[in-house]
């Protein structure tokens, strides 16, 4: 008896660990986009937070893609640890994406693990843009609809099977250590994805043809991507922490009298009576008079920007009313919004819409909603992942999705007033691309900085690499060519008394000792801006190209040259538009190598023309941009103004570069407001014929914000 009984506990353990393997379901969402579902999915997803729907028309047009394998070989399995996931790999794909990757690139041969986390260090996974979406050069897209903790082998782990054998495997195995980091790890032939606690799943997989119409379909099935106030694309600084208001007012002034643009102001914790946890109410010590303060600021031409995070203070008025709609965990004392409820969210909004957006604040920094540095160091702070909330979301699902739906909470406001804004946040997830939000870091390393741009085109997200203190000039100045050549330019003074250009040095800034050549270092920096204030149509039209066709106005070269091996692991220079390669260089660099891909580029400061295909050179001044433009573009740079205005209308030269015919479009709005979602906007269609320019606008916007005023050809 004592035997059957060992061999039914046997049998009943190896019951209990056999994979179940549900029937995938296989459904057309749109058209390029396909969801596998298998098992019971979790309540709580990315997707179930997205209310924007798939512009299906605009998928429609793009080209019918093909997978380089069967969608059936897509393997999903349940057990008893969770879900997995197998995605067939060829042996020469390469990998991109998991949201905002701050160590790495191309992920191919990786273990990665994107979990949120406010110092995303030792290239782990953390990130403070965790999707579980990737990206292959072979023209496919792959996101894990989970709010769980995922990991990712992507292509590094070999399964034992009868066909899995030491002769087939591409690892020929090591004698010693050297031998053994010799080997490429890149041993298998799928990307398998364990999501513990998962009891079924879902899979959507984003057809091609290639890696730019893959992240146009992702992007236009999340709702078109972001389309931002167009004073939002000006010039972002944000005051000295415990700033009041004739403080800020001062700081105000100097930018106006000494001609530096800048559109948005940001006010730093002390504005609030209390900040960690937030109170969300003026101090009328610092700020006596907030709604005088903000009405002479719009006066001057600035847009308020208030920091705070989500975390609800007793001594706000919110608290109250959100204490049964919070989970069962304080931060510093406050609450944790249960932000998965519609309703809590309706609150904090409401309260949000009638104390600030009506009385004209134009945006908010979303601080602290991206999980402490849990892995690391001491100072840990955030809610557990054993939390619970009345929603029934739990404290792991909550963390991933935080920032999400904090910036959706904001963001509601403003769509619901029919005012648009440019925001900023700490964490995001899948499904954001219509988010008009820019996400930055605590984090200060400008190589990742320029990483985290191109990685931003890979996961439908806006990336801000912000600027402040600094080492040198050098690396002052390099930073800021960076900022400039990003989508928010934004100067980050939260701990500095004056501006970073007239003293680099924290201490020194603090005392008001001014650098010698302070004015100097002003001048370079003035040209810099003015620069970005040019630029300005031309990355609305970026912006606008990303609403409407799904196109990242920022990407990875990779991504327009998906055949060519030089960009596969190319981390340091992207696209800014259609024809604007960006280079930059960091605080170690007089020069540096540049690669450009095939065709003829134009070196935007000296107007030298280059073949594509190989690499050059370059050593760009400190107050130059290290810029190429493709042949064959039109560049509208716009003479440069101080501040974007509802009346602004911008002065336009146009550079042809090539002697051909081209062609280049603007996109014309009241840049305010979503009138343009029900048509009130024009295309300025940009034409060159070899000899002269042509200037076609069409629409139902009754006014112009453009007007070109003269051709140059750069030949």
């Amino acid at each position: 008896m004592k035997k059957y009984k060992i061999r039914f506990l046997t049998l009943f353990i190896l019951i209990q660990a056999i994979v179940i393997k549900a029937d995938a379901q296989v459904e057309s969402l749109a058209p390029g986009v396909k969801k596998i579902s298998s098992g019971i999915a979790d309540k709580f997803t990315p997707y179930s937070f997205c209310e924007e729907l798939p512009v299906k028309t605009a998928l429609g047009e793009l080209p019918a893609g093909k997978l380089p394998f069967d969608i059936n070989d897509i393997k999903i399995s349940v057990n008893n640890r969770g879900a997995i996931v197998e995605i067939p790999l060829d042996d020469s794909e390469q990998l991109y994406g998991f949201g905002m990757q701050i160590g790495s690139f191309n992920q191919r041969g990786l273990k990665i693990r994107p979990i949120v986390n406010d110092n995303p260090l030792n290239d782990l996974g953390y990130t403070h843009g965790p999707t579980t979406f990737y990206v292959s050069n072979k023209g496919y897209g792959i996101l894990i609809n989970t709010a769980r903790y995922a990991t990712f082998y992507c292509g590094n782990t070999a399964r034992l099977s009868n066909h899995n054998t030491a002769s087939t495997t591409t690892n020929k195995g090591a004698n010693s250590v050297q031998e053994l980091y010799q080997n490429d790890n890149k041993t298998s032939g799928n990307v398998t994805v364990d999501i513990p606690g998962a009891k079924g799943i879902e899979v959507f997989v984003f057809e091609g043809p290639d890696l730019k119409n893959v992240m146009q379909r992702y992007n236009l099935f999340a709702g078109g991507g972001a389309l931002p106030a167009i004073w939002g694309l000006g010039i972002k600084y944000r005051v000295k922490a415990d700033f009041n208001q004739q403080q800020v007012e001062k700081m105000a002034a100097y930018f106006r009298n000494n001609h530096i643009p800048c559109d948005v102001l940001g006010i730093e914790p002390k504005w609030q009576t209390a900040a960690y946890s937030c109170s969300y109410v003026w101090s009328k010590d610092y700020f006596p008079s907030p709604e005088a303060f903000i009405d002479s600021m719009k006066h001057e031409g600035f847009h308020i920007n208030l920091w705070e995070h989500a975390f609800v203070s007793p001594k706000s008025p919110l608290y109250e009313s959100l204490r049964n709609k919070a989970g069962n965990y304080l931060v510093w004392n406050g609450l944790v919004p249960d932000f998965a409820d519609t309703a809590a969210r309706k609150i904090f909004a409401d309260y949000h819409e009638k104390s600030f957006v009506k009385e004209g604040i134009s945006g908010f920094k979303m601080d602290e909603c991206d999980n402490s540095n849990i892995a690391f160091g001491s100072n840990s702070w955030s809610y557990p992942e054993l939390s619970q909330f009345p929603s029934g979301i739990d404290g792991e699902q909550m963390h991933q999705l935080f920032g999400l739906l904090y910036q959706k909470t904001i963001y509601s406001i403003y769509k619901k007033s029919n005012l648009r804004t440019f925001l900023d946040v700490r964490a995001s997830n899948a499904f954001a691309s219509s988010y008009p939000v820019a996400l930055y870091s605590d984090t200060y390393d400008h190589n990742q900085y320029i990483k985290m741009i191109l990685n931003s085109g890979f996961s439908g997200m806006i990336w801000s690499p912000e600027v402040r203190e600094s080492n040198s000039i050098k690396d002052f100045m390099r930073r800021s060519q960076t900022a400039v050549l990003s989508a928010q330019t934004l100067f980050n003074s939260w701990y500095l008394q004056n501006p970073p250009w007239l003293q680099i040095n924290k201490k020194k800034n603090n005392e008001g000792q001014l650098m010698g050549n302070a004015k100097e270092v002003e001048t370079d920096i003035r040209k810099l801006f003015e620069f970005r204030m040019s630029l300005i149509p031309y990355l609305y039209n970026a912006f606008a190209a990303y609403h409407f066709k799904g196109v990242p106005p920022f990407r990875a070269l990779v991504v327009d040259y998906p055949d060519d091996k030089n960009t596969f692991n190319l981390s340091d220079e992207y696209m800014i538009g259609d024809g604007i390669l960006a280079a930059p260089l960091t605080e170690k660099e007089d020069e540096r190598t540049v690669y450009l891909p095939t065709g003829y580029w134009y070196d935007y400061n000296t107007n030298q023309k280059f073949e594509g295909g190989k690499q050059y050179t370059i050593k760009p001044a400190l107050n130059q941009l290290p810029i190429f433009i493709k042949e064959g573009t039109i560049l509208p740079l716009a003479k440069p103004i101080e501040h974007v205005t509802t009346s602004t209308v911008f002065e336009i030269t146009c550079y042809v570069y090539g002697d051909g015919p081209a062609s280049a479009a603007l996109f014309e709005d009241n840049g305010y407001t979503f009138d343009y979602e029900t048509g009130a906007f024009n295309t300025v269609q940009l034409n060159w014929n070899g000899r002269k320019g042509k200037v076609v606008r069409s629409g139902k916007f009754k006014h112009y914000n453009y007007v070109v005023n003269s051709w140059k050809l750069i030949h």
